[in-house]
């Protein structure tokens, strides 16, 4: 399954140079927030599969123009084809914008899902905006990690966790990839292909 995540900035390869065979090999698309809504409605239009979405923190226009076509699973366990995606938008809260949380009120948003969690025998992906603590985030409060995230990371061990929020022009040091026990790290930013192996669910 070839998984386009997407995040923060149109792509100009998608969006200034779009060619519907882009997206022939495509089977599935994330993304990690703060996208106009007129650019994952683009992808959706000529996506084979769905377009799935979390809020960045940037998102609010969304409440007026959700991207069409494309399905929030905001606090949600989302399965395509057998593949468990778990839904975690915003960032830590930073002023009293929208699609921001404390730590405490992410750990209740995921204490809220635990049932979910448990009925569905964890999950596959975690799809967030923002990173973990201490993995691939900021100094700065805007851009600081949840600890939920790790804690999330530890207990259920998924294959992958997208996020997004971290541009990688921000520090020298940024990296795409991390790997964090049995799963890998991906930051999303502008665009990422990557492949899930068909076969790999429980």
């Amino acid at each position: 399954m070839n998984i386009l995540a997407v995040s923060d900035i149109k792509s100009p390869y998608y969006w200034d140079f779009f060619e519907k065979r882009k997206m022939k090999d495509i089977d599935l698309i994330l993304s990690c927030g703060d996208l106009d809504p007129e650019y994952l409605s683009l992808l959706a239009t000529f996506s084979k599969g769905p377009v799935l979405y979390v809020h960045g923190n940037h998102d609010s226009k969304y409440k007026m123009h959700p991207p069409e076509g494309c399905i929030c699973i905001e606090n949600q366990i989302y399965i395509h084809e057998g593949l468990r995606i778990l839904g975690l938008g915003g960032s830590m809260r930073y002023h009293s914008g929208e699609h921001q949380y404390t730590e405490k009120e992410m750990r209740n948003r995921v204490r809220r899902m635990k049932l979910k969690i448990m009925w569905n025998r964890g999950f596959d992906i975690l799809l967030t905006h923002a990173p973990a603590l201490n993995l691939g985030d900021g100094d700065d409060l805007p851009h600081q990690g949840f600890q939920i995230f790790r804690s999330l990371l530890d207990t259920y061990q998924p294959q992958y966790f997208v996020h997004g929020h971290m541009h990688l022009n921000y520090e020298a040091e940024s990296k795409r990839i991390l790997n964090y026990g049995r799963t890998k790290i991906i930051n999303a930013y502008e665009k990422y292909l990557f492949e899930y192996e068909t076969g790999h669910f429980l």
